[in-house]
């Protein structure tokens, strides 16, 4: 049984009202409107969680953070070994191991060699390798490592697929949620899940950058064909199945992209803006993650959409206004990751090497970066200097830790 932070009332609450839903999870041009009808129960309103609406980067960050910490204080009684490790850790040590490293330029060896807290690998990672390869490929990886590494991949399934990419390893690419569903309903989703799971555990790999919790508002989205559905209850019934199973396959979870990317650009371009009101997110976008972190989910990854009426002036992955709602408001407390800041809407705002300290103080436990070493210095100098408070680093790597020993990482 792995070990869960206690989660806020308000999660338990929408928990008990969303698993009462059965929904369609039928991409919209997947399934004719009312071809599924006969499998729609009645279902209860779910009602919206008032939540605080945030309109200036300049919102106070010290009371939530203070409680933050408070809360952290009797977590860490309860993880002696866990504990007893970062105190012997070094500043640099530290830092290392909230970088989660997208191995664009830096080698997974020489990050696992550095003391990272965990590698992110692409496509080229496993391109023509055999299976045996992979396996050889990833301990190697972990044999490097003082503290064992997260070892994560994007296997979203559709357009998103490092692994079942390569025919050796499985004979098709995953198919995206929304074609699965339709067909074989749930059944086929929860089987989909659990045979990538299994797939990804016995090639070394730990966590899957999945479920995408997202809901689209049209077709022309860019973030709509990795989507399930436009319709966020249907979305929340998705990841409340995906997040359970994976948890049953033990591979860990990630909820992405809060607080939803909605009709924004492509960040991986340029900075997307999101200027809707904060009613959208509380009545839609907000339900996926809230009914996928009651389901136990590891992580929750951060986008970098600039979201007016939450901060109109930091992308959400450097805003300490958004993860104040996503610690405060939505009631999460497990790990809390960055999108990758070698995105361009992050490199045009402000270069990825201040991105990272941005990152830190805003909230983030795992930063994902390409610039290992020069992300590393800085958070490390940051520290020394107190700009960053080493007590908030260390629950941060608790956080980090915890879930490497809930997935068997750390013995």
């Amino acid at each position: 049984m792995r070990y869960r932070f206690e989660t806020d009332c308000r999660i338990r609450m929408l928990s008990c009202v969303m698993g009462g839903l059965m929904l369609t999870g039928c991409m919209v041009e997947d399934i004719p409107t009312g071809e599924h009808a006969s499998e729609i129960l009645t279902t209860p309103t779910v009602t919206t969680i008032p939540l605080t609406q945030t309109t200036t980067a300049e919102t106070t960050t010290t009371a939530w953070q203070e409680t933050l910490f408070s809360e952290m204080t009797e977590i860490w009684a309860e993880y002696p070994a866990l504990t007893a490790k970062i105190a012997d850790m070094s500043i640099e040590e530290k830092a290392a191991q909230m970088l989660l490293v997208s191995c664009h330029t830096v080698t997974p060896e020489e990050a696992a060699q550095g003391g990272a807290g965990g590698v992110c690998l692409y496509t080229n990672a496993f391109e023509k390798k055999t299976k045996a390869e992979v396996c050889a490929m990833t301990a190697e990886y972990q044999s490097r490592s003082k503290i064992p590494m997260l070892i994560a991949v994007d296997e979203e399934g559709g357009g998103v697929t490092r692994v079942s990419g390569n025919p050796n390893l499985r004979d098709t690419r995953f198919l995206r949620p929304g074609k699965l569903y339709e067909l074989g309903g749930w059944e086929r989703i929860e089987a989909d899940t659990a045979e990538k799971s299994e797939l990804l555990r016995s090639l070394g790999i730990n966590v899957n950058l999945a479920p995408v919790a997202d809901v689209p508002q049209s077709r022309s989205d860019y973030i709509y064909w990795r989507c399930f559905s436009d319709d966020a209850k249907e979305t929340a019934e998705y990841t409340r199945r995906v997040v359970a199973v994976m948890e049953e396959n033990g591979i860990g979870s990630t909820l992405k992209h809060f607080p939803g990317y909605g009709g924004s650009t492509d960040t991986h371009k340029g900075m997307g803006y999101d200027g809707r009101e904060y009613t959208a997110f509380t009545e839609s976008d907000f339900l996926p993650f809230l009914s996928g972190i009651a389901a136990g989910a590891d992580s929750v990854m951060v986008s970098h959409n600039i979201v007016s009426c939450m901060d109109a002036e930091n992308p959400a992955s450097l805003s300490p206004a958004v993860h104040r709602i996503l610690r405060e408001e939505i009631g999460f407390s497990g790990v809390v990751i960055t999108d990758d800041l070698d995105m361009n809407a992050i490199r045009d705002f402000c270069g990825t090497e201040e991105a990272a300290v941005l990152a830190v103080e805003a909230g983030n436990d795992l930063i994902c970066t390409p610039s290992f070493s020069a992300a590393k210095s800085a958070i490390a100098e940051a520290i020394r200097s107190g700009r960053i408070p080493e007590t908030s680093v260390n629950d941060s790597i608790l956080r980090i830790l915890i879930w490497k020993e809930n997935l068997s990482l750390i013995k």
